[in-house]
């Protein structure tokens, strides 16, 4: 029995030398990469001074109305990540995407990511760059910021078009951010080591493969930054905030959605709810996937033209 022992111990050191290697192994890498791949991110945009930070925005497109495009919460590169549905709006408008505080290549802020905050910051930034009519299209959580801005701005906003967008009461926002978990697994290297085993994990819309790289090396750097995590711990409330908001009844709104979207209760009827006292409100859906500007882009912008096509011939 004392030779058993001794035996089962030795295995247990071992395993416990092995994983204690890994982990090591797995933190210097991460390190190592980091340090490398900040040199290889290539600029992109034009960086706009907002509250004492730069965020970074791209423009496109020459035409005499604004499109304004606010990202998913934690896309890693809305610049580029938006680029199939840029090409299809940028031949008749002028195409604005933002990348908020955190995220692409903007700075990172020490203010909390509360929805008054991000709004504010947003409007800061189209007025440092003279933008006052536009139309504000935003995917995802930006729904729910949407929904404050064009309340807080209703004589800048022409339109909004809400890409898959969330809803106020939809759930889930409830359940607690686990933002020790997150900070460690970054801080260990884990979402590095992650990627690389499934590299399929990796969202982006159809681009070359230099192109695929730098969404690659932005996501690893921007992965649970501190503007990412401070936006997570406040969805709760971020969502609470908006549940008394409702679209102005004049303002022209659009949502185009995913098909039989199982994750979320009572997404197609919340979202029509939601511009049932519009004068000009409207709801699509098509087959795909969450991030619904990579794969249906021309019918986003064939569809948002005629339904602004129709606006102006009622007015």
């Amino acid at each position: 029995m004392k030779k058993i022992l001794i035996i089962l111990l030795k295995i247990i050191a071992a395993i416990c030398i092995a994983l204690g290697v890994f982990l090591i192994t797995v933190y210097i890498v991460n390190i190592v990469c980091n340090k490398s791949e900040k040199g290889k991110i290539e600029s992109y945009g034009q960086l706009v001074p907002v509250d004492g930070k730069n965020m970074n925005v791209t423009i496109q497109g020459k035409g005499k109305e604004t499109v304004v495009l606010l990202p998913g919460y934690g896309t890693a590169a809305p610049g580029i990540d938006y680029k199939p549905l840029v090409e299809e709006l940028s031949p008749f408008y002028k195409v604005v995407v933002i990348e908020p505080f955190g995220y692409g290549l903007s700075d990172v802020t020490e203010k909390e990511r509360t929805i008054e905050n991000i709004v504010n910051e947003i409007h800061e930034c189209l007025q440092k760059l003279n933008i006052d009519r536009y139309t504000l299209m935003g995917h995802s959580i930006s729904g729910i910021y949407g929904l404050e801005y064009v309340n807080k701005y209703e004589k800048e906003v022409s339109a909004f078009v809400g890409i898959d967008s969330s809803f106020p009461t939809q759930g889930g926002m409830d359940d607690e951010f686990p933002s020790k978990a997150y900070k460690q697994l970054k801080k260990l290297g884990f979402y590095r080591l992650l990627m690389k085993l499934n590299p399929d994990q990796l969202l982006t819309p159809e681009v070359d493969d230099e192109t695929r790289e730098q969404i690659r090396m932005i996501s690893l750097k921007n992965m649970m930054n501190p503007n990412i995590i401070s936006e997570g711990e406040n969805f709760r409330n971020n969502f609470k905030a908006a549940e008394n908001l409702k679209f102005p009844k004049n303002l022209p709104v659009i949502f185009f959605l995913v098909e039989n979207n199982t994750d979320v209760e009572g997404w197609l009827p919340k979202h029509e709810e939601q511009v049932k006292d519009s004068m000009h409100g409207k709801v699509m859906s098509f087959e795909g996937e969450h991030y619904l500007h990579h794969t249906r882009s021309k019918e986003i912008v064939e569809n948002f033209r005629s339904f602004m096509g129709e606006v102006e011939k009622d007015k």
